[in-house]
């Protein structure tokens, strides 16, 4: 299998994402955290919210419910989720983005 990421990004920490399938390099600032993602299987993930979204799809289809308005993303598409901005999504099995939280504590380090 061809990797999506180069070495420089799977080098990054791995984030401590408990969803099964799902591998997430994590490039940490001060102020906000960069999430490298990629999925080997089919996976939901239920209703939440927090502070600002922006993502790229790389690879694959993801169907993402915001305040409840459903919409399908593929490969070049960018998605932008507001703060506060309730949201679940349907992520298929292929799936790789590049996502940007303005959260600085989203996600921990894997351990």
């Amino acid at each position: 299998m061809t990797e999506i990421f180069p070495e420089a990004i799977r080098k990054l920490p791995e984030a401590d994402i408990p969803i099964p399938g799902l591998t997430a390099y994590l490039s940490q600032d001060k102020n906000h955290q960069i999430i490298f993602m990629h999925f080997s299987q089919d996976a939901e993930v239920s209703p939440h919210s927090h502070d600002a979204q922006w993502g790229i799809v790389l690879e694959g289809k993801i169907i993402l419910t915001v305040e409840g308005n459903e919409q399908t993303f593929t490969k070049g598409d960018r998605f932008y989720i507001l703060k506060g901005e309730t949201h679940s999504a349907k992520i298929f099995a292929g799936y790789a983005s590049m996502e940007f939280f303005a959260d600085r504590d989203r996600y921990k380090i894997k351990e």
